[in-house]
């Protein structure tokens, strides 16, 4: 099992980039970098390419809104180039709150969109002459559509690798078979061993139905909070603010994709009243409301013996990458958890 951190966006990033070279050299795998709204994870992956030896770097990810599918194909081959091999495109479609409030892009058709996107880069990566007629892209532009003068073009460059691994967060039904059909990893978010099954498990299976066997098994890359030790307990309230934050503030009553999975675990009443008190800017209530029982399945905080346990849990259910959040956020915290982490993976 990889151990895997996703790289702070609060600032500081050279201080972090610092340390993530440090975790490397203690057992980290993989280093992921977030795009929200605020600097864009491109130049950071860079930077880090340049200041790592061996670990994977990852976006995690890049909304296929924000770019054109061409720019997101030469932007993953000039992120394999400067890595030597190492990344991987993560790609998301996010959702209509940051891509037409930030973006200012309509927020359509996120599943078409997406497996044109990954088809699209993975003509480019091949050299080939990109021509995709597909729903929603046309290259090269109709006529009618533009000038008349665009023509079919292949990247100048010869990537270092002519399929780069592609990653895809998803957590609908429908999101989820296209993963298992066309990605090689797929990240889900609050991620309950004992409960996936049920909750994605049809959908996993219709994707693995189509899947190109030349994309090798589905990876499962998944986040989750982390504290380990005999008093770890009192750090796990720390978990509620993220999870009522998703469940409740990130969409609109009745387009929640978060608050949708939380009900789809069984939580239908608790998930409405999360969302009822967050919207209504009760946030510390919210949090309060998240279920314990929720708070602890999606998390590995508690004594070694119990985090070891909860990660067998995880392996069991297919889980390939554990990409952890320290709850202990100080930079001597997040290397004694990869440290404790690493061995426990290592079994």
């Amino acid at each position: 099992m990889r151990i895997g951190i996703q790289a702070s966006y609060s600032g500081g990033f050279r201080q972090t980039a610092a340390e993530i070279r440090q975790l490397e050299s203690a057992g980290l795998d993989l280093a992921t970098v977030a795009e929200v709204y605020t600097f864009d994870a491109v130049s950071q992956l860079g930077y880090l390419a340049a200041v790592t030896e061996r670990v994977e770097l990852m976006s995690a990810i890049l909304p296929i809104y924000s770019r054109t599918p061409a720019l997101t194909a030469m932007t993953a081959a000039g992120l394999d180039l400067v890595s030597d091999g190492r990344f991987t495109l993560g790609l998301g479609a996010s959702g209509p709150q940051v891509i037409e409030g930030w973006h200012g892009v309509a927020y359509d058709a996120p599943l078409q969109r997406t497996r044109e996107v990954v088809d699209i880069c993975r003509q480019v990566w091949r050299r080939e002459r990109l021509v995709h007629d597909g729903p929603k892209y046309h290259v090269p532009l109709p006529p009618e559509q533009g000038t008349g003068l665009g023509k079919p073009l292949k990247l100048i460059n010869t990537p270092v690798r002519d399929r780069i691994p592609v990653m895809l967060a998803a957590i609908g039904p429908k999101n989820v078979e296209l993963a298992a059909e066309i990605a090689e990893i797929w990240e889900p978010i609050f991620f309950v061993p004992e409960k996936a099954g049920s909750v994605w498990g049809e959908s996993l299976a219709a994707g693995r139905s189509r899947r190109d066997p030349a994309l090798g098994d589905l990876q499962i890359a998944v986040g989750v909070p982390v504290a380990v030790g005999e008093d770890a307990d009192a750090l796990l309230d720390h978990v509620r603010p993220q999870l009522a934050l998703y469940i409740g503030g990130m969409g609109a009553r009745g387009r929640n994709f978060y608050n949708d999975l939380a009900r789809r675990y069984g939580y239908e009443d608790e998930a409405r009243t999360v969302q009822d008190l967050y919207l209504d800017g009760r946030k510390d209530e919210a949090a309060a409301a998240v279920p314990e029982e929720l708070v602890r399945a999606t998390a590995l905080v508690g004594p070694e013996s119990h985090v070891a346990e909860r990660v067998a849990a995880f392996r069991e259910a297919g889980v390939t990458t554990l990409l952890l959040q320290p709850l202990d956020d100080s930079p001597e915290g997040r290397l004694r958890t990869v440290e404790t982490m690493r061995r426990i993976a290592d079994g």
